[in-house]
Parts: structure tokens; C-alpha cells; sequence
């Protein structure tokens, strides 16, 4: 659109009513036909610059520049946890077949980590069989103590049976039958005595045999006293403290019988705890082994199809600027992108589409791309992905720049285009082709509501409006104006701000356009969420991961493969859960920084 800016000089020798039409030309992608006036209110006031509403065709687009990328590759990265030399890489350009060698990676360092790795598995194996064994020997000694204890107890409740059903009773009966057998001989001795008595009193026997006799009848009569009390003893005294005692010797030896099964138990239980800590000790070694075994094989990657081979430091901007292709020698990190291998002819478009346009834009929306490799070609295709995140390595050069990654499928690239060529991408956003537009800068926010000031031949008067989208130079003015009234523009529009003549919109992209910004809407819900927190975590993980400092910090091999897993969905653009064990090392991690001297923190910042 050809603007006439306010100048002091277009108002010398200018009439009040002076009025220098311009017809418009064409504004962005979209034919204006409005037209610029400067009125001059007066002599001594500098003319105003007015624009004049018309209706015409609007194209609402995002203009981005970027990369021409190869939509279909395989990406090979190192897969090495560590930092590694490169020891040879294939050259540039190679047409190479599956199983071809392309980067060899220094694996000294792996190879006697896994020397010493071995050696930690033939002794954890040693300890393996060692606890094995000896669960087995606790498990027998165990078994045979506790059939012992069975034993004790069966031969105290036998003894105990035998007292009260057999001995006890036989020595009472014995008890008893020695009683008899004095108080019987008593008797006897008392009979003879009297006896001798009668006959003594008669003269048939002397006095000596009758005092005999009478001595012999006494004697009999202690011994059935002695009987008697043996029988009371026995009844009284020993029955009661035998029975306890055999009693006593069942319960002890049912208690020696648990602590037995207890103790075997424990036994067995710390046998199997200490197998079980063998085993998982050698399951750790062996694994690690295994993945030292699988890291020094990975140090040789080989193409998995057939292609050419480009460098990622060559298909790929690189954000530093200054960074240094492939070669020999060079350090790479752990997921670092090393070479592509194209495996179609299909191309694509990457650019970086900053944050205040990205709710225009949506999958799906027709493109138009040009290339400097190509003057004059136009190349058309659509929006197929657009990240979820900002990406990570500009916000770490500028904090306050948030633009997202946004990939363009090209339709007819003809053989023509090359990985690596620098191109322009048009989003179409929407087309419109009858309707009404102001510049931009004539809008106003007044009390959050878009205002334009309409002339009225003598001053500006407000007046509110319902805008739609803009283009950045054009907005769509909904409602609140009419073709033929007159906005002020404030500033002044200059001529470096009309862009050339460009070819209007075709059918096809017009009906592109629409049909995306009825999607837009679908796709808006559709599209995966993060929380706010979650998005700084990731950000942060990202930027650690670009920055190479997961191998600083040395993280455990199983943590890395969710992180780097997580960080690989986020890229594809899925929604994923975050594993609590990352959420976990970040916090132990913020927590220690944040424990930290301050001189010491700052030492460490590269970390």
C-alpha cells in the first residue's frame, strides 16, 4: 500500500481542504484497496494522515524463516552414556548399504570398565553360590534340630505317662503292701508275745524267751510305723514333686521345641535374605556387564538402511553458530544427533514460530515456501507438527525469546531441494475475499477494547470496533466501521512500510486456508497438556540434556533411559506422565544447589 507519511511540507501551499489521494497498492499477502489521505485542518497545523476503508481480499499468514530438512530419516545419535572421541566417521556424502560401518567411538574407557566389571561378577557369582549353599546347610541343621526338640518333648511326655500310669501306681502298691505285710508280721509278733506271756506265767518258758518275744512283737510294731510313713512320704511328698518334675520337663521341653522352630525359622529366613541379597547383587553386576558389553558395541554404528550420509552438524542450524562439523578426534555426547540417512525423497520444512502468533497457527494449514537456492520457485505444503514446548536452546541464549518448532510437509519439491537450504515459510492462517481492514497502527486499546479514531473533516472522533485477525500490517475489522469513512493513523505509516505487488492467493489455498482454520479449533482440544510446573521441568531437563550435563552428574543408566525416554516423547509431541523417580532426583538435586555456598554455586554454574 503506497502511504504518503506526514511531512510539514506537503502543507505549504495547501488549500484547508487540500486533500492528496493515493490509490493503494498491495499490503503483505492480501490486495488493499484503501487509500491514504493528508488533510490539513488548518494553515498553521501539520497535515493529518488519514486512511479511507474499502472493502477487498485479506490473506491472514505468518511469514517464518528456516531450514529445508529431508521429512523422512533416520537419525543416528550416540547411544553412549558418556562422552566419547570419535575415531573415525565415513565421509560426507557416502552413499552407504545396510550394515555399513559409519562412526567408530573410542571405547578404551568401557572396554576396562568392563574388565573390572567382570571381575565383580565371576565374585559376585562366588558369594551367589557360597549363599546357596549355605541355605541349604542352615535348612538341614534347622530340620534336624527341631526333630530333635520333637524328640525331647515326645520322651518327656512318655516319662510323664510312665510316672502317673505305671510307676507312681507300683510304688504305692508296694507302699501299701509293705504296710500289710509289717501290720500282718505286727500281729503275729503280738500273737507269739501274749502267748509267751501265758506260758512264762505257767514256768514253760523262761523269762528271757518270753522278754524275746515281747522285744520281737515291739520291733514288728516300728518297722509297720516305718512302712507307714514310707507310704506318706511317697503319697505326700515324692508323687507330687516327681509329677511336677516330669510336668515341668514337658513344658520345658515344649518351649525348647518352639525356640527350636523359631530359631530354625530365622535361620532360614536370614539364609534366603542374604540369597536373595547374593542373587540381586550378581543380577546388578551381570546387567551392568551386560550394558558395558552393549555401550562398547555401540561404540561401532552402522547404517540400518541404505542412503547418503549427511551430518547433523550439516542438515541440521546449529544454535551456537559457531559449531564445528564431524570429524576425527571431536567429543560427543550422550543422544547427540550424529548422521542422517534420508530414506525418501520427501522434504520438509523446519522454522521457529515465535510465541504471539502461536495460537493462529495449527496443524494443517496450507504454506507456501521459497527458498534463495531457488529465486522465482514456489513450493507448497502444509503445517504437520508443531512442538508443544519452546525450544530449549533459545530460551537458554535469550530467556525472554519463546518460539516453538514447527515442521512443514512440502508437496512438490521436484528433486530440486536440498537438506540444509535456507527458505521462507507463509502460513496461511485464513483468506479473506470481500471484507473490511484497517492498518494496524490506527487501532487503539482503550480500556481494553480496540478504538480508531474516525475524521469527521474537523477531528478524530473514538469509535469502537470488533476486530478479527491480523496479518501484521492489516487487521479485519469486523464491525464498527463502513467503506468510505476515514481512520487516523497514529503514527504516520511511511513508504518503507508497502510492501510489492504480490500474486493473489490461488483457489486452492484460499479453501486450505479455510478448511485449517475450522480445524484449528479441533485441534486446540485435541492437543496434549502440561501443567505449568511440568513444562518448566521439561524445559529444564532439555537444557541439561543440550548442554551435556546428565554425564557431569553421572545419573544412574535406568534414570537416564526415563528421562531421555520422556524428553524423546515430548519431541514426537505426546503427552506423557513424568516418571516420579525423575521428579524425585530433580528435587534432591534443586535442594542440594540450593544448599550450596554462593561461592560455590557460582563455580558451578556450567552444571
Amino acid at each position: 500500500m503506497n502511504i504518503v507519511r506526514n511531512n510539514p511540507r506537503f502543507g505549504q501551499g495547501l488549500a484547508t481542504t487540500t486533500t492528496l489521494w493515493i490509490i493503494a497498492g498491495v499490503v503483505g499477502t492480501g490486495v488493499v484497496f484503501g487509500a491514504i489521505a493528508l488533510v490539513t485542518p488548518g494553515e498553521e497545523t501539520d497535515p493529518v494522515a488519514l486512511y479511507t476503508v474499502e472493502k477487498g481480499p485479506l490473506t491472514i499468514s505468518v511469514a517464518e524463516a528456516g531450514t529445508i530438512q529431508n521429512r523422512e530419516k533416520r537419525i543416528l545419535k550416540s547411544e553412549v552414556y558418556r562422552r566419547v572421541s570419535i575415531l573415525w566417521i565415513v565421509d560426507e556424502g557416502t552413499y552407504v548399504k545396510e550394515g555399513d560401518l559409519l562412526i567408530e567411538l573410542d571405547a578404551s574407557d568401557l572396554t576396562e570398565r568392563k574388565l573390572d566389571r567382570d571381575i565383580r561378577v565371576q565374585n559376585a557369582q562366588a558369594s551367589l553360590i557360597r549363599a546357596r549353599e549355605n541355605l541349604e546347610v542352615v535348612k538341614s541343621k534347622s530340620a534336624s534340630d527341631v526333630e530333635q526338640a520333637e524328640l525331647d518333648l515326645e520322651f518327656a511326655e512318655l516319662d510323664l505317662r510312665k510316672y502317673l500310669e505305671a510307676e507312681y501306681l507300683q510304688s504305692l502298691k508296694e507302699a501299701d503292701n509293705a504296710v500289710e505285710n509289717a501290720r500282718g508280721e505286727l500281729q503275729r509278733a503280738k500273737d507269739k508275745a501274749d502267748w509267751s506271756e501265758k506260758l512264762f506265767d505257767k514256768k514253760y518258758v523262761t523269762q528271757n524267751e518270753m522278754e524275746a518275744d515281747v522285744a520281737a512283737a515291739r520291733k514288728k510294731e516300728l518297722q509297720l510305723e516305718i512302712e507307714q510313713m514310707k507310704r506318706d512320704v511317697l503319697v505326700n511328698y515324692t508323687h507330687p514333686r516327681d509329677k511336677r518334675q516330669k510336668e515341668s520337663d514337658v513344658k520345658q521341653k515344649q518351649a525348647a521345641l518352639e525356640r527350636t522352630e523359631r530359631r530354625a525359622k530365622a535361620d532360614v529366613v536370614q539364609a534366603e535374605a542374604d540369597l536373595r541379597a547374593k542373587q540381586q547383587e550378581y543380577d546388578k553386576q551381570k546387567n551392568q556387564l551386560e550394558e558395558d558389553i552393549e555401550q562398547i558395541a555401540k561404540c561401532r554404528i552402522v547404517a540400518p538402511v541404505d542412503g547418503m550420509v549427511i551430518y547433523a552438524t550439516s542438515g541440521k542450524g546449529s544454535w551456537r553458530g559457531n559449531q564445528e562439523p564431524l570429524a576425527e578426534g571431536q567429543q560427543v555426547r550422550n543422544r547427540q544427533e550424529l548422521i542422517y540417512l534420508p530414506t525418501a525423497n520427501e522434504m520438509m520444512a523446519q522454522i521457529k514460530v515465535h510465541e504471539s502468533v502461536l495460537k493462529k497457527v495449527s496443524t494443517g494449514m496450507p504454506v507456501r515456501v521459497t527458498t534463495d537456492a531457488l529465486p522465482g520457485k514456489t513450493f507448497r505444503g502444509e503445517v504437520s507438527k508443531i512442538a508443544l514446548l519452546p525450544d530449549a536452546q533459545m530460551i537458554w541464549l535469550n530467556p525472554d525469546l519463546k518460539v516453538y518448532s514447527t515442521e512443514i510437509n512440502l508437496d512438490n519439491n521436484e528433486n530440486q531441494l536440498r537438506a540444509g537450504m535456507s527458505c521462507r515459510a507463509e502460513i496461511v492462517i485464513s483468506h479473506y475475499d470481500d471484507v473490511l481492514f484497517v492498518p494496524v497502527q490506527s487501532v487503539l486499546r482503550v480500556l481494553g477494547k480496540p478504538t480508531v479514531h474516525v475524521w469527521n473533516g474537523k477531528e478524530g472522533e473514538r469509535r469502537e470496533l470488533e476486530l478479527g485477525l491480523d496479518n501484521g500490517r492489516m487487521v479485519h475489522v469486523i464491525s464498527g466501521l463502513e467503506p468510505g469513512e476515514q481512520v487516523m493513523l497514529a503514527p504516520p505509516m511511511t513508504p518503507s512500510a508497502v510492501g510489492p505487488d504480490e500474486q493473489a492467493l490461488p483457489d486452492d489455498l484460499k479453501q486450505a486456508a479455510q478448511e485449517a482454520a475450522e480445524k484449528k479449533q479441533d485441534d486446540e482440544k485435541a492437543k496434549p497438556k502440561f501443567s505449568e510446573a511440568d513444562m518448566k521441568l521439561i524445559g529444564t531437563l532439555q537444557q541439561m540434556r543440550e548442554h551435556d550435563v546428565f554425564s557431569k552428574l553421572k545419573l544412574e543408566p535406568e534414570l537416564l533411559k526415563k528421562v531421555n525416554a520422556l524428553l524423546d516423547a515430548v519431541d514426537k509431541g505426546e503427552s506423557v506422565e513424568i516418571d516420579p523417580a525423575i521428579r524425585s532426583a530433580m528435587k534432591k538435586m534443586m535442594s542440594r544447589r540450593g544448599k550450596r555456598p554462593a561461592k560455590q554455586a557460582d563455580n558451578g554454574n556450567a552444571e
